[in-house]
């Protein structure tokens, strides 16, 4: 069983940056991809990042290309998630998920596990 614990979310005003960590832990795959998705309410969830094993494939939504950065310490079991220029709109509760997939998949039915979630809300 893998757990994965998000953290760095909280409130920000509009154009501020935050940034959140996701640390896996238990019995991962050898090797993996790292996803964020997000959900805000009365949404379905969405894909916003995902990043490869060896940092050869990332993947961007369209809505946040330019301002989020994804990242990950292989040696910490960590995925990062730089949120630069933050808009309303990016408000939601944000997921990190664990893929066996060796690319960045977008899809969440490539995700096998995921986080209990940390809220991000940006005001006006």
């Amino acid at each position: 069983q893998v757990q994965l614990v998000e953290s760095g979310g909280g409130l920000v005003q509009a154009g501020g940056s935050l940034r959140l960590s996701c640390a896996a832990s238990g019995r991962t795959f050898r090797t993996y991809a790292m996803g964020w998705f997000r959900q805000a309410p009365g949404k379905e969830r969405e894909f916003v990042a995902a990043i490869s094993w060896g940092r050869a494939y990332t993947s961007y939504a369209d809505s946040v290309k330019g301002r989020f950065t994804i990242s990950r310490d292989n040696a910490k079991n960590t995925v990062y998630l730089q949120m630069n220029s933050l808009k309303p709109e990016d408000t939601a509760v944000y997921y990190c998920a664990v893929s066996s997939s060796n690319t960045a998949p977008v899809a969440r039915e490539e995700y096998d596990y995921w986080g209990q979630g940390t809220q991000v809300t940006v005001s006006s």
